[in-house]
């Protein structure tokens, strides 16, 4: 995997290699989602592709909503 370098400027800004940005559809307005894994920081395009990669990855989970009703009923049975 080739490294790009780019440097922060004084107002923590960051370049993104044209390679990348093309690579990973990133243009003027794109979020893009900071994320720590151990001693690195990845960053994530917030790009339509990503969101739909998601899709079904919380299949078979307990549901957030089911998660949120347990947790209210034991604030209310205390």
């Amino acid at each position: 995997m080739p490294r790009e370098m780019s440097t922060v400027t004084t107002k923590g800004q960051l370049v993104i290699p044209a390679r990348l940005r093309k690579k990973y559809s990133i243009r003027k307005g794109t979020k893009v989602a900071f994320v720590e894994e151990e001693n690195r920081i990845v960053l994530q395009p917030v790009t339509r592709e990503f969101i739909n990669s998601l899709r079904g990855s919380l299949k078979g989970k307990p549901s957030v909503l089911d998660l949120l009703l347990k947790i209210r009923r034991k604030e209310r049975d205390r």
